[in-house]
C-alpha cells in the first residue's frame, strides 16, 4: 500500500479512539478492500488490495512462521502523528523502499488492518524529535532512560513480546523525519519509502518497529541488515563522511538472525522484505 494517506497528520491513538479525519472503520476498511473511501478533507482513498508481483516471491523467503523476536523499543520512541508511505522529508541517503508482511504466528494468516510503525535515525545518527538527545553519538539520553541495547526490564536477552519496559518520549523538537505509520491491506502488507539508515556508537545499523492489533502493540522488534550491504552503502555519500563505526552485527547486544531483511538492488537504491509473526492474542505462543 502506498501513499494512500500521505500527510496526514492523523495520530494513532486518535485512529484507534475512531476520532481521526477518516475514523477508525474507515481508515481500516480503506486498507482491507478496494471500497473508496472519502474523508472530511475531500481526499478521496482508494486502497491496493493485494500484493505487487515484485513482492510475492520475495516474501515466500523472507521468513518463518516462527514468532519474531523482540527488542526494546528504545528510547526514542513517541507516536509521531504521521500516517504514510514516504518518511524521508528532507533527509539524505541511500533510498530503501521497505516492506513489511505481517502474519499471526500461530495460524500464520495474513494480518489485515494492523498498524506497523518504524522509526530509525539518519545518515548522522540523528532521530527526529530528539536531536539533542541522540546527537549521532550512541548511549543513552541525557537525564535518564535506558540506553538503546538493553534489553527490556524484567525479560533477559531483549526478546519480550512487545518489548515490554522501555518508556515512551516526550519529544523535544518538531522534527518527524524517518518516522511513520501505515496500516496492513488485505494481504498483511505494508510498504515504506526511506533511506538507508546511518549508524551512531553501540549499536548497530537497525529500523525500529512496532506493530498494534486492536489498539495492543503486541510486537516491537528492529530490523538489521547483511554487513556486506552496509559496507558498501556507507562507502557512498552522505555516509562516507562519518568515519569510526564501533559496532557491527556480531556485536551488538540485539541482533538476532530473524531481524535481517531480506534485501535486493532496484533501480536507484534497494528492496528490503521481511515478515513479521506477531502474537496477536498476546497468549505467548
Amino acid at each position: 500500500m502506498r501513499d494512500h494517506h500521505e500527510g496526514q497528520r492523523v495520530s494513532r491513538r486518535t485512529v484507534f479512539a475512531g476520532l481521526s479525519a477518516i475514523g477508525l472503520t474507515g481508515l481500516l476498511a480503506a486498507c482491507g478492500d478496494s471500497t473508496p473511501v472519502t474523508t472530511t478533507t475531500g481526499e478521496t482513498v482508494t486502497p491496493e488490495a493485494t500484493t505487487s508481483a515484485d513482492l510475492t516471491d520475495l516474501f515466500a523467503g523472507a521468513n518463518t512462521c516462527t514468532l519474531t523476536p523482540s527488542a526494546t523499543q528504545g528510547p526514542y520512541y513517541f507516536d509521531a502523528d504521521k500516517i504514510r508511505a514516504d518518511i524521508r522529508e528532507d533527509r539524505a541517503g541511500s533510498r530503501l523502499r521497505l516492506a513489511v508482511k505481517v502474519q499471526d504466528s500461530e495460524t500464520c494468516a495474513p494480518l489485515p488492518n494492523a498498524v506497523v510503525e518504524i522509526w530509525h535515525c539518519d545518515a548522522d545518527g540523528l532521530y527526529s524529535g530528539a536531536e539533542s538527545q541522540s546527537t549521532g553519538s550512541g548511549g543513552p539520553p541525557p537525564g535518564g532512560g535506558p540506553p538503546e541495547g538493553a534489553p527490556p526490564r524484567g525479560r533477559p536477552g531483549g526478546t519480550a513480546q512487545g518489548g515490554e519496559g522501555a518508556a515512551d518520549m516526550t519529544p523535544t523538537d518538531d522534527k518527524r523525519y524517518l518516522r511513520g505509520a501505515q496500516v496492513t491491506n488485505a494481504d498483511g502488507i505494508v510498504e515504506f519509502t526511506t533511506v538507508w539508515p546511518g549508524w551512531y556508537r553501540g549499536r548497530t545499523v537497525h529500523i525500529h518497529a512496532m506493530v498494534h492489533v486492536d489498539n495492543e502493540r503486541v510486537l516491537t522488534t528492529q530490523l538489521m541488515f547483511d554487513e556486506a550491504l552496509n559496507s558498501a552503502v556507507f562507502a557512498g555519500t552522505p555516509y562516507s563522511a562519518r568515519t569510526g563505526r564501533d559496532t557491527f552485527n556480531d556485536g551488538d547486544s540485539i541482533f538476532e538472525e530473524q531481524m535481517l531483511l531480506k534485501v535486493t538492488e532496484e533501480d536507484d537504491g534497494h528492496l528490503g522484505v521481511i515478515v513479521f509473526s506477531a502474537d496477536s492474542d498476546r497468549d505467548g505462543a
